[in-house]
């Protein structure tokens, strides 16, 4: 028998019916990513092992809690956030956010609104020091190689003359929205750690890492 719910926020039941919906959607857009797929999930899972479908179940449980903690940090912070234009379908997800993120981060920030409205939030808020961004440009001075140095095959290992290099003033505001992204990153992981301690999940909907499980696996 399914349970009615998939885990208990702060006490509160988050309908399984949420997760099923995730589990139904069809996917959309080019690429593999973390959804791995772009047809409607039942055709796809009709051939899977029940292990790998517990699994999937899991991770979906992981994104769907995901969204649900973002809307509630969005309304406690007042932040508005925009409707889902196509609410059915879930985004397919960029094999380097994956990389970068993690399935799970990657899959909730392309499924929920709420999330990525948070992380620019989060974003924003960040301050990056001046030094930080000096410091980046003395330390990634392959980043800013001039194409006539790449043409000459300059190698910042081989000593890089400063004319090789892109002028700090051109390149300075690029490499402070990356480092501003970069932070606004790991603070969105914080959040989301701690948000998920409030989280008591239903047996089948564990997180995919969990030890006491036979099937689990740790990959984010």
């Amino acid at each position: 028998m399914t349970p009615e719910h998939a885990a208990l926020i702060d006490g509160e039941p988050l309908p399984t019916e949420r997760v099923n919906a995730f589990l139904a959607a069809p996917h959309r857009g080019a690429g593999n990513g973390a959804t791995s797929h772009n047809g409607p999930a039942p055709a796809r899972r009709q051939t899977e092992a029940p292990s790998a479908a517990r699994q999937r179940r899991r991770w979906a449980t992981q994104v769907v809690v995901t969204d649900e903690l973002a809307r509630r940090a969005c309304a406690d912070r007042g932040l508005k956030v925009p409707e889902e234009v196509s609410p059915a379908s879930v985004l397919a997800v960029a094999e380097t956010d994956v990389a970068d993120l993690g399935s799970i981060v990657a899959a909730a920030l392309a499924h929920s609104p709420a999330a990525r409205t948070l992380l620019a939030a989060l974003e924003s808020e960040q301050t990056v020091p001046e030094t930080a961004v000096r410091d980046y440009y003395a330390r990634n001075h392959d980043r800013f190689l001039t194409p006539e140095a790449l043409r000459r095959g300059v190698t910042p290992f081989d000593g890089v003359a400063p004319e090789d290099l892109l002028p700090y003033d051109e390149v300075r505001e690029g490499i402070s929205r990356e480092l501003r992204k970069a932070a606004g990153r790991k603070a969105f992981f914080g959040w989301l750690d701690q948000a998920r301690a409030g989280v008591t999940y239903t047996h089948g909907h564990e997180h995919p890492g969990d030890p006491s499980h036979p099937d689990h696996e740790h990959r984010h």
